[in-house]
């Protein structure tokens, strides 16, 4: 992809590049006292939703066009950027006739390459920076290739949101990290800027400020945050937004680390990773041809290829196993879920005689 630096006016070159407002654009009152009290704390860009379809209707929808003034009016008289989402055609329209200085595409929208394109065709022409968040699954290749249609449009101030993965088994979180996808994101594209969205990945506010950290851990470019300010009663997503003096609290106590630091000090841990991965990778090779030895057994005596309580036994051991030594369980899940597919795989070449 042709990219150029994701630089805004006013807006200083380091990390973590701060968005941050309400949810919804709700009343004029409550977008001009949360952008006052944000630009007060040194917010640059503020964020508000101005049409908001939401996963069931009857709720709160947005404004649409009636709020876009308000935007206007938030640049007018603290000199903060804005930013808002966009789903269609015509939301590009009528934000970018309003003066709206940063658009980003919603994860429902980018899942759809049809919607994304849509957008992507009318924004030829402009120089609007754009950030395209993940789409609700984990789909790198979906993701990727909605950053380069918009790309292809001319856009070369763009940047990816992660603001996690939608599952049906809720846990912790709202919509699940998966870390490693953004991380993959970057080592593809390595000049793309990366904000990460921990309201949507938390889903709660309380562990908005853990997820911020981790983020700057990661070295991701930015943080993009819901803060609204009355919280408790905002029409939209109440219980992940924060208030700006919160938010301010949350962003004085970041961690920021160098990136730039000498790795020799790290050279011979390396080294070591670099070893015991190698080892790793001669025991996977020899659990490997032992399952080929249980095929050919399995395919001598007429016996299916998949012997489910073998399976969930070695899934429930190996999870409390690993966690006897120090590792997550349903890491620990995932990791023999991996090898158990691809030990199936080759008993099932076995089975068809390849």
């Amino acid at each position: 992809m042709e990219l150029e630096k994701f630089a805004l006016p006013g807006v200083e070159d380091k990390r973590p590049l701060v968005i941050a407002g309400p949810c919804s654009a709700e009343t004029e009152d409550q977008v001009m006292e949360t952008a006052k009290q944000l630009a007060k704390n040194g917010i640059k860009i503020f964020r508000a939703g101005i049409w908001k379809p939401r996963t069931k209707p009857g709720g709160f929808e947005g404004n649409g066009v009636k709020a876009l003034p308000w935007m206007q009016q938030v640049k007018k008289e603290t000199g903060m950027l804005t930013a808002t989402e966009v789903a269609t055609a015509k939301h590009v329209e009528e934000a970018l006739k309003y003066g709206i200085d940063v658009l980003w595409i919603g994860a429902r929208t980018t899942a759809d390459p049809f919607a994304v394109q849509e957008i992507a065709d009318v924004l030829k022409g402009t120089d609007v920076p754009v950030l395209v968040k993940n789409p609700v699954n984990p789909d790198l290749e979906l993701w990727i290739g909605a950053l380069q249609r918009i790309n292809n449009a001319g856009i070369k101030r763009l940047g990816a949101i992660h603001r996690g993965f939608s599952t049906y088994d809720k846990k912790l979180y709202r919509n699940l990290p998966q870390w490693h996808i953004p991380i993959e994101l970057h080592r593809r594209i390595p000049e793309l800027p990366i904000i990460c969205d921990p309201s949507h990945i938390a889903g709660r506010r309380d562990l908005i400020a853990s997820l911020c950290q981790q983020a700057m851990d990661l070295q991701f470019q930015g943080l993009i945050i819901e803060s609204h300010n009355d919280p408790d009663n905002a029409w939209s997503d109440a219980s992940q937004q924060v208030t700006p003096e919160v938010l301010n609290l949350i962003l004085n106590n970041l961690v920021i680390r160098e990136t730039n630091q000498t790795t020799e000090n790290l050279t011979e841990l390396r080294r070591q990773i670099d070893d015991i991965d190698m080892s790793l990778l001669e025991t996977l090779a020899k659990r490997m041809r032992i399952c080929r030895e249980i095929g050919t057994y399995k395919k001598e005596h007429d016996m299916t290829v998949l012997q489910t309580n073998r399976y969930d036994e070695i899934l429930c051991k190996r999870a409390q196993q690993g966690e006897e030594l120090s590792m997550d369980g349903e890491f620990m899940k995932v990791v023999f879920e991996a090898i158990h597919a691809e030990s199936v795989r080759q008993q099932m070449k076995i089975m068809e005689g390849k």
